[in-house]
């Protein structure tokens, strides 16, 4: 047995963690860029916390889903106001921007050297400059991951830039950041949270201490994701899916995903859909079930398809298709649309089939999906 995992310096958990964190900020840098979602005002805190620490402090806002554009204009940003230390505070996409400023505040070159997929794909040489984590959702663990996913609508794909020198100096999770999220919100999130400690567990590369971390998260997903949209007031279940969260970003970091993100890059590339709306899981989890009956009976993917299946259900005998149909009720009842919404049709199926052949996530699926296969799964998820 060979695994390897890496994770953030440092990983600080908590209710109201925000408010007591000044002392983990010294001796960071003395000029932050304090990287948001849409609203800087949100920061507010975070802001007056570090300027009355003696941290002057500069605000970048993401707008959407970061592209390669927006990251451009943030390290310009950084280096403008001559910033040493990074601090993402949002969604993911505002821990992205802010991983990717901070990685280029060191290394030479501009974005397209290091891109995956789209770009040269050379390796950062230079640790990034220091950056805090500080997620405002919960669900893409970016605050624990090596890798900022960036859009490029030229190509009309999403790519990461991805390297050991981007994992977080700090990862601060305060779940109390999670209480006024819409539902809306919570609920994409949560699946994506959800989808992200189910695919690591039944990927190729599974380990030990990343099937600990799968199993945790996926109790804790099932008891409260839909009490968590309900009311996002819930202490209880806003803190179960802030761990759902972390856990499935130190999973797949040092597992791998699958199909689901597989797709869900080249979709959120192509059309204005939420990322965790996009990871249709229950056609992956059936296509996946039937090819790997089909052509790999013995495969150890189908014991933790069943696992996974007595995890979110509670039944200790549930069948793996107990667990497709657990998940495909839990979308319905959060609401979750099909692809077709977001303007996704039989026509767009071919090119999305080839670009999610050659996603990064895909290597890590339980078995290499034909063509077929995968268009099924679109078709399915429409």
């Amino acid at each position: 047995m060979n695994f390897e995992f890496a994770t953030a310096t440092r990983i600080v958990f908590g209710a109201g963690s925000l408010r007591s964190s000044g002392p983990l900020l010294d001796g960071l840098g003395r000029s932050a860029l304090v990287v948001t979602g849409r609203d800087a005002r949100r920061a507010e805190p975070l802001i007056a916390l570090l300027r009355g620490r003696g941290i002057s402090a500069a605000t970048f806002a993401v707008h959407g889903e970061p592209d390669i554009e927006t990251a451009r204009r943030g390290i310009a940003l950084a280096r403008e106001v001559q910033c040493d230390l990074v601090i993402g505070f949002g969604g993911g996409s505002a821990l992205d921007a802010g991983k990717a400023i901070a990685a280029m505040l060191t290394n030479d070159g501009e974005l397209l050297d290091y891109l995956e997929v789209i770009g040269r794909g050379k390796a950062l040489t230079r640790a990034s400059a220091p950056f805090v984590a500080i997620p405002t959702t919960a669900g893409t663990g970016s605050e624990v991951t090596r890798n900022a996913v960036l859009a490029s609508p030229e190509h009309g794909v999403k790519v990461s830039l991805r390297s050991p020198l981007m994992l977080p100096r700090i990862a601060l999770v305060d779940p109390e950041l999670t209480y006024d999220l819409p539902p809306a919100v919570t609920a994409s999130t949560g699946l994506d949270a959800l989808t992200q400690v189910i695919e690591p567990y039944v990927c190729s590369r599974p380990n030990p201490m990343t099937d600990a971390v799968c199993v945790e998260g996926m109790r804790r997903a099932a008891r409260s994701l839909r009490a968590a949209v309900q009311d996002g007031r819930n202490a209880a279940a806003r803190e179960d899916m802030a761990v759902v969260s972390l856990f499935g970003g130190l999973a797949l970091a040092n597992a791998g995903l699958g199909a689901a993100h597989g797709f869900a890059g080249p979709i959120g590339g192509m059309f204005p859909a939420p990322h965790g709306a996009v990871c249709a899981l229950p056609p992956v989890m059936e296509i996946n079930l039937r090819a790997l009956r089909e052509r790999q009976p013995r495969s150890e993917a189908l014991s933790r398809y069943e696992e996974v299946a007595r995890v979110v259900t509670g039944r200790p005998g549930a069948t793996a298709e107990a667990g497709v149909e657990w998940v495909r009720e839990l979308a319905g009842d959060l609401q979750i649309p099909g692809l077709g919404c977001y303007g996704l049709r039989e026509e767009h199926v071919a090119d999305l089939v080839h670009k999610a052949a050659n996603a990064s996530s895909m290597k890590a699926n339980p078995i290499v999906l034909t063509a077929g296969e995968l268009a099924e799964i679109l078709r399915r998820a429409l």
